[in-house]
């Protein structure tokens, strides 16, 4: 039997307007094999956490650039718990300081990575840290 692919949600919370790394890493990950679903610019966390409950995803990825990824980050996670979907992991990068990696971690994100972290790491990271929860 095949194995299934997991399945990640990518999205640019806020109102940042600069997607050329997250569609680079969109495209990374689905050459890597994972399904990846994009949902585009501007999304709200309300958006990118209906599309994750509706696409039955195994991740949320975000990218944040415009200094709101405590917010951003904060309001996801809180809706995943408020849905009863915890299990959805949830990783991410962007401008985000050092200083504000633990407290992200603290609050329930699984990674993130930072400018400059190589494609290869984030796929490889993904691979072996998703794990398809719709395969049967």
């Amino acid at each position: 039997m095949a194995e299934t692919a997991a399945r990640v949600i990518v999205a640019k919370p806020g109102l940042d307007g600069h997607d050329r790394g997250v569609k680079i890493v969109a495209r990374v990950l689905r050459d890597a094999g994972v399904e990846v679903i994009y949902t585009g610019l501007r999304q709200t966390p309300e958006m990118i956490v209906a599309a994750a409950l509706q696409e039955d995803a195994d991740a949320i990825g975000l990218s944040v650039l415009s200094g709101a990824h405590m917010t951003m980050f904060g309001r996801v996670m809180e809706l995943l718990r408020e849905n009863d979907a915890t299990d959805i992991r949830v990783f991410g990068g962007g401008i985000i300081p050092d200083s504000d990696i633990a407290e992200l971690e603290a609050m329930g994100v699984a990674r993130v990575f930072t400018p400059g972290a190589p494609t290869a790491e984030i796929a490889e990271w993904v691979s072996e840290n998703i794990r398809p929860a719709h395969a049967a």
